[in-house]
């Protein structure tokens, strides 16, 4: 997956629902690639949260940055 590459959608896997459940993932679909949906990443639900709205329009790198900084955000308070 490219950094400069544009999503044009995303899709947030389940919220866990017991331990050991898999944590959500975010997948997405890029510009470049319409008919190819690529994992972004994954997050800890508990801490930090998304809506699919919130990655379309925005590189690869806006959104993994968007990630760090609610990681960050959620680490200092």
């Amino acid at each position: 997956m490219y950094d400069h590459q544009v999503i044009k959608s995303a899709r947030i896997t389940a919220m866990p629902k017991k331990f050991g459940d898999p944590m959500p993932q975010v997948m997405v679909t890029l510009d470049e690639y319409p008919n190819h949906e690529a994992l972004l990443f994954e997050y800890y639900p508990d801490e930090i949260s998304f809506t699919e709205k919130e990655f379309e329009g925005l590189t690869v790198a806006q959104a993994r940055n968007m990630k760090f900084c609610k990681d960050y955000a959620y680490l200092r308070s």
